[in-house]
């Protein structure tokens, strides 16, 4: 297939992913991490911000549009919107912060099943900062058993050494890629934004004028 300089071209599939989890557990790192392949320390997030990666899947051409929600409660309100249309969910806790995690079960996971559209949403647990193994308050088994519960991966990963970030968007990109429905969703994107694209400049030559 030959590219051109048109966007449309650049990906045959289109995803929404929406990272969730209390705020200060790296989600906005992970995210950095994954795009820029930087590792910084970020304030946090307010309200929502989202950031566009185009990657390689399975011989797919995949463009990720990954929502970073802010975990604090005040923000709680806003963010359920995000919801809408998500294909994957990250849930995000660190390991040195017990909270964190108990709070995936008690809040987040409900907060998920109350707001998101998709029945086939793909959901994929990280538990962040393995760099501060000292510092563990949540066990790798523990991290497993909820991954059960919730029907979803675990990873581990640092923001900070860039350990299983990449693999955490992908592994989810490949779970997204083998639910059909999802599939379709992600291609009609792609389809709405060519079809956009070709009448934008019609629209720009109709409009043109010339004494």
């Amino acid at each position: 297939m030959s590219s051109s300089s048109g966007q449309s071209s650049g990906y045959d599939l289109s995803f929404k992913i929406l990272l969730i989890g209390d705020s200060g557990v790296g989600k906005s790192s992970l995210l950095v991490s994954f795009i820029s392949n930087s590792v910084e320390d970020l304030a946090p997030t307010i309200g929502v911000d989202f950031k566009i990666k185009v990657l390689t899947v399975a011989g797919k051409r995949l463009k990720l549009t990954i929502w970073d929600t802010a975990g604090q409660e005040r923000f709680r309100t806003l963010t359920s919107s995000y919801y809408r249309g998500a294909q994957g969910i990250i849930l995000v806790y660190d390991v040195t912060r017990r909270e964190t995690f108990t709070n995936l079960s008690e809040v987040w996971s409900k907060e998920l099943e109350l707001y998101s559209t998709n029945q086939d949403c793909v959901k994929i647990l990280v538990g962040n900062k393995v760099d501060r193994e000292s510092e563990r308050a949540v066990s790798r088994e523990e991290g497993l058993a909820l991954a059960k519960e919730l029907g979803c991966l675990l990873l581990e990963s640092s923001a900070k050494t860039r350990e299983n970030v990449e693999q955490c968007f992908e592994e989810l990109a490949l779970k997204i890629m083998e639910a059909p429905s999802l599939l379709e969703e992600g291609s009609t994107a792609v389809k709405r934004n060519v079809l956009k694209q070709k009448q934008e400049p019609q629209a720009s030559q109709n409009g043109g004028c010339c004494s």
